[in-house]
């Protein structure tokens, strides 16, 4: 089985060590120093006071790899649409892409049943990049719950979480999304595939569509805004909104707005990704966190007033920072 892992940041280079245990041939797409830290010295892993240094097929372009069963699209949101015309190489008449992004997937109503099924989301892919270059009828959706930072090239921080959930946007169990779970397994990851995929996507970005703005225009960590009252009441309000988006979609929650905010109070002073991204001058997902969860209220006919004011004020605050277009 042919696997590629495009993208070997936190989230990628994690996936690959860990599909570097099984029996899958492994790709791994990488560019600059990151490449040349995986071809000299293999990709490195810390988990506490552990270190555990893996050696993995690494290459430039799609086209050193070749055609792959199963392309796991590790980049983040914006790298992700940029690059979806150059994959070709990657794909045969089987290849399946698992989109390991955070967020709003571009593909989010293909075969979704509802009255927008089929619309397309402008806000995650503009001009309709990825769905015309890879297709929605090979997307595996995902979601992954591992958190993790880059140290330095090649080397990746795992700092809690072992669990990267698989499913068909149709919702149906299908046999490549069981085999893509077999092999995670094999690795020592916890893949289930869900029927309801869709759900799970929400639960994450029901964190991420607050959490993530909030922390960037503040600069606290994940214990520190929910510890404060003013900043917490921010939060709970753009989660209540995000909610009822949803909700007018089909989504089902199964906890309530509190225990979501107080799981995430357990990761303690975690930094979110988009303060992380902030902090490093990187391209910032505040269009497939924030503008998608707007798009979608404006579509539902849903008032997003909180959204709102995050999302313009964390848009001009990466502009400032030349982390956002």
């Amino acid at each position: 089985m042919k696997i590629c892992v495009y993208g070997a940041g936190a989230i990628g280079g994690l996936m690959a060590s860990r599909l570097a245990e099984t029996d899958a041939e492994l790709t791994v797409i990488a560019r600059g120093k990151t490449l040349a830290a995986i071809q000299a010295r293999g990709i490195a892993v810390l988990s506490g006071e552990d270190r555990k240094t893996v050696r993995v097929h690494a290459v430039e372009t799609p086209a050193e790899a070749g055609p792959q069963d199963y392309v796991l699209l590790a980049l983040k949101a914006p790298a992700a649409a940029a690059v979806s015309k150059g994959l070709g190489p990657l794909f045969g008449p089987e290849t399946a892409v698992v989109t390991v992004q955070n967020g709003v997937p571009w593909w989010y109503f293909y075969k979704q049943g509802g009255p927008f099924d089929g619309r397309r989301l402008a806000s995650v892919d503009r001009g309709d990049a990825q769905w015309i270059n890879i297709g929605p009828e090979r997307v595996i959706g995902s979601v992954v719950y591992d958190a993790a930072e880059i140290v330095e090239p090649g080397v990746v921080r795992h700092e809690y979480g072992n669990r990267f959930t698989l499913g068909e946007p149709d919702g149906s169990r299908s046999a490549r999304a069981e085999t893509l779970s077999k092999i995670l397994i094999a690795g020592g990851v916890r893949a289930p595939v869900k029927t309801n995929i869709r759900e799970e996507i929400w639960i994450k970005l029901w964190g991420n569509v607050s959490f993530n703005p909030v922390s960037a225009l503040t600069g606290q960590s994940l214990g520190a805004m929910i510890d404060d009252p003013a900043v917490h009441a921010v939060i709970r309000a753009i989660m209540v909104e995000a909610q009822s988006v949803a909700e007018s979609l089909g989504i089902r929650f199964a906890i309530d707005v509190d225990k979501r905010i107080a799981g995430a109070r357990e990761a303690g002073e975690h930094k979110t990704s988009m303060l992380q991204d902030l902090e490093a001058g990187r391209p910032m997902e505040i269009d497939a966190l924030v503008a998608s969860v707007q798009e979608l209220g404006r579509l539902a006919g849903v008032p997003t007033p909180s959204v709102d004011t995050v999302l313009a004020l964390v848009q001009a605050r990466a502009r400032t920072a030349g982390c956002y277009p």
